[in-house]
């Protein structure tokens, strides 16, 4: 596994951004609690999935991708509206995803490029290269090695001592040179990175890396190709550890973070962030005085992404006992009704 650990320990750069970025890490845990589970959640996510596809030549606007997550009709072109909805699919399991799964990974795949790719899903067959106009930068490994390097890249992970900021950056680094997939390897990459580090620090599954990563895709870019002449990935770990640090920094600070967090504790977790409020009061004014399936309060509100609606409205509102379930003991049931609660 050596081959993916380069000396670290004696690279000073790294270790003072480890530094920062720890600090920063630290800062965010006491300073946003609560304002993380929606406010970011609803808003970053958007500009994640936008900011990846973006990467990816897509041309829709932040607004147009916000529309079609919240059910709109958007004129564009047919292809990259696919492109938003798979890729919020994919993006809805976050937190239900194992970074480390095979299985996962090209659950995943298939979501994001479902409709897109004939091998939506599946470990390429054929040999692939990353082109830049009419030249080939990079190669990458036969297709009948893609199973076993992926199998040993996930073995590295676990087993490896590194820290995690460092470590998901190599596996971001590693899983772009073996090329997987037929396509979608940049915007899968990107995910799992932001997966690995979610698995150390649950709020990082909210954090709009991706939209950094776009206003540096040059640099992104180069990164890579300089590991890959090198033979070492220093440089693009260096590099993704400047755009984690310059995100965090880019949060607001504890005065500005949410009211709440100038509340006593015991009081903290009834306060409603701005975000939140919207959302629920777009809930309970669909809701009514009425009992309702997913699907009819769905239809209510215009909205057609079960995800989006589960992820950024229904279970938050549950979790904040803003509505409640008919039959609270079957949360599955298909039977299944919601109202607003009673105060």
């Amino acid at each position: 596994m050596g081959k993916y650990t380069p000396p670290f320990q004696q690279n000073t750069t790294v270790i003072n951004l480890l530094a920062e970025i720890c600090e920063l890490v630290g800062r965010v845990e006491v300073t946003h609690r609560d304002i993380i589970s929606v406010q970011l959640r609803r808003q970053n996510q958007i500009r994640s999935i936008h900011s990846s596809l973006q990467i990816e030549q897509n041309t829709l606007s932040l607004e147009q991708v916000t529309a079609i997550l919240n059910g709109k009709r958007v004129l564009g072109p047919p292809h990259e509206i696919r492109e938003v909805q798979n890729a919020a699919e994919a993006y809805a399991l976050m937190q239900s995803l194992n970074p480390l799964s095979e299985d996962d990974l090209l659950k995943a795949h298939r979501l994001m490029m479902n409709s897109l790719v004939k091998e939506a899903g599946r470990f390429r067959s054929g040999g692939v290269g990353v082109m830049a106009g009419n030249q080939v930068i990079h190669m990458a490994p036969p297709a009948h090695l893609v199973p076993w390097q992926i199998k040993d890249l996930f073995t590295w992970y676990q087993e490896s001592d590194l820290h995690p900021l460092v470590k998901s950056s190599i596996f971001h680094y590693e899983f772009e040179f073996i090329h997987p997939f037929a396509d979608g390897n940049g915007r899968i990459g990107r995910m799992w990175h932001t997966l690995l580090l979610a698995q150390w620090k649950s709020f990082f599954a909210w954090l709009p890396i991706e939209e950094l990563i776009a206003k540096r895709q040059s640099e992104y870019y180069k990164g890579l190709q300089m590991a890959d002449a090198a033979c070492d990935c220093a440089c693009f770990v260096t590099m993704m550890l400047e755009v984690i640090r310059d995100v965090l920094q880019e949060m607001p600070h504890a005065s500005e973070a949410a009211p709440f967090d100038r509340l006593s504790s015991d009081q903290a977790p009834t306060k409603l962030t701005p975000t939140e409020q919207e959302a629920f009061r777009e809930l309970t004014e669909a809701l009514g005085s009425d009992t309702l399936s997913a699907s009819q309060l769905m239809e209510r509100m215009g909205l057609v992404h079960r995800p989006h609606f589960r992820q950024f409205y229904l279970v938050p509102a549950l979790e904040k006992g803003i509505i409640e379930r008919t039959i609270p003991d079957k949360p599955n049931s298909p039977r299944q009704r919601y109202r607003v609660k009673s105060q």
